[in-house]
């Protein structure tokens, strides 16, 4: 298979995606001219927006990001990680806490695909704390978000209040 090393991956579930999340995609979009934020359907997880609402999310979020591309996968990564011929995954640690996790993700991608390389970006100090998590925790308890997420988002998840309501 051709590799190509210009590109890297960014998945996750970012339901919804934060400020945490865009720091890393242009600290990442800076060490690859082409960066595929990849949005997965986590089976562990039940999300409060759909594949298609979060693509819309992220998409309005990035758009001025050069060479930042959008898409949704299925499955694991190592096979779409395959059909986009990428080498290198870009994963983000907040915490020790995220540490553990990451680590047995690495090992067990390195068994599946040894070619698949990740690298590790953490965000800045003013974000190492945003989780999306505790983002709908504190939205949904009536708290302010606005400093954690991108205005579009604030707006989708009142829209949800709404439609909850």
């Amino acid at each position: 298979m051709k590799e190509c090393r210009d590109r890297a991956i960014y998945a996750g579930s970012f339901d919804p995606i934060t400020y945490g999340h865009l720091d890393l995609i242009r600290r990442a979009a800076k060490l690859f001219p082409r960066l595929i934020v990849a949005v997965a359907e986590n089976i562990e997880k039940v999300p409060c927006f759909s594949i298609p609402q979060r693509l819309e999310m992220i998409r309005e979020a990035v758009s001025d990001i050069p060479g930042v591309e959008v898409e949704s996968f299925s499955g694991l990564l190592i096979d779409y990680a395959a059909r986009q011929k990428v080498r290198v995954v870009v994963r983000g640690l907040r915490a020790i806490s995220d540490f553990e996790y990451e680590f047995q993700m690495v090992l067990t991608n390195r068994k599946l695909s040894p070619g698949l390389e990740t690298i590790f970006l953490m965000p800045g100090e003013s974000y190492t704390y945003i989780s999306s998590r505790m983002v709908k925790e504190i939205h949904f308890l009536g708290g302010d978000i606005s400093a954690f997420v991108p205005p579009g988002v604030a707006k989708a998840l009142l829209k949800l209040n709404d439609s909850q309501s």
